[in-house]
């Protein structure tokens, strides 16, 4: 009888597929509408209003850090807010400027990096010199960037620009906008139940995805954010070519698609539906 012993088999079992994940919103624009509305409807002063939607960002700042953006725009003040009564108009510069000079050394030790764009000549002398100073103590931070369109209109940008422009493509041209670095956002959040622009990021927003939510800002909670977020991750961007030509989802690293492209389109995340909450109270960041 031989001394040798029988081979074992064993039976390995193949490799799992990763899950696809849903695309990622890189960065997130907002027009943060309805400040005033949420005030005038609970008998508060305007101003409660605004203070109360500089809270909400500063919260949705910290949500939007941990859901992986990296660069939230908010739209502030455009250049036709102007014609809003002079008082309204006072207070919600100096809740800005109040913000800027208490809350920037904050967001500095997190990581933020601080943005301003928009007509800065036109402001007064005190405030840009707080968004210039706010930018120089941020700009080696790159956790993520918040950028605060202030007395900004797309078409004002637009014509800006063409003033500086002195010829070349469109890149050259894109260099001359007021924050060129900046990627084009991915998403465009409205709130206050109005569904338009408005008059903003009118070329950057060419391809963008649009979600329209009827809360006023200071009640656009986590959950609304996280909701607006799955609503972009289900949609198919083709950026003008055909479906099968539009950049895939996103795979967790060194995964690969399963089964080929016919899978791409089942795996979307959904994340539960709102839940009625309340989003004045404050976050600060972790």
């Amino acid at each position: 009888m031989s001394g040798r012993t029988a081979p074992v088999y064993v039976h390995s079992q193949a490799p799992q597929p990763q899950a696809l994940q849903p695309p990622r919103a890189r960065h997130v624009a907002i027009i943060a509408d309805g400040n005033r509305r949420w005030a005038c409807a609970r008998g508060f002063p305007v101003s409660a209003g605004y203070e109360a939607g500089a809270d909400v960002l500063k919260a949705r700042l910290h949500d939007a850090i941990e859901l992986g953006v990296k660069e939230l725009t908010v739209y502030s003040f455009s250049t036709e807010n102007w014609s809003r009564p002079a008082h309204e108009v006072r207070e919600l510069i100096a809740v800005l400027a109040t913000r800027i000079e208490h809350e920037t050394p904050e967001l500095h030790r997190k990581g933020v990096r601080m943005r301003f764009i928009g007509r800065r000549h036109e402001h007064s002398k005190k405030l840009g010199a707080l968004m210039d100073w706010a930018e120089s103590l941020t700009e080696p931070n790159r956790r993520i960037t918040l950028c605060v369109a202030f007395n900004y209109g797309g078409r004002a940008e637009l014509l800006d620009a063409a003033k500086r422009f002195q010829g070349g493509s469109e890149e050259d041209f894109r260099r001359c906008f007021y924050a060129p670095d900046l990627h084009d956002p991915d998403l465009i959040i409205r709130t206050g139940g109005e569904q338009r622009l408005s008059n903003y990021l009118l070329w950057q927003a060419a391809y963008s995805e649009l979600v329209f939510r009827d809360e006023m800002w200071p009640d656009f909670s986590r959950t609304a954010f996280e909701e607006s977020i799955s609503q972009f991750g289900v949609r198919s961007r083709r950026f003008g070519g055909r479906a099968a030509d539009a950049p895939p989802a996103e795979l967790p690293e060194g995964a690969q698609p399963p089964g080929g492209a016919q899978d791409m389109g089942g795996g979307a995340h959904r994340l539960p539906p709102p839940r009625v909450t309340t989003a004045v109270d404050d976050r600060s960041l972790t």
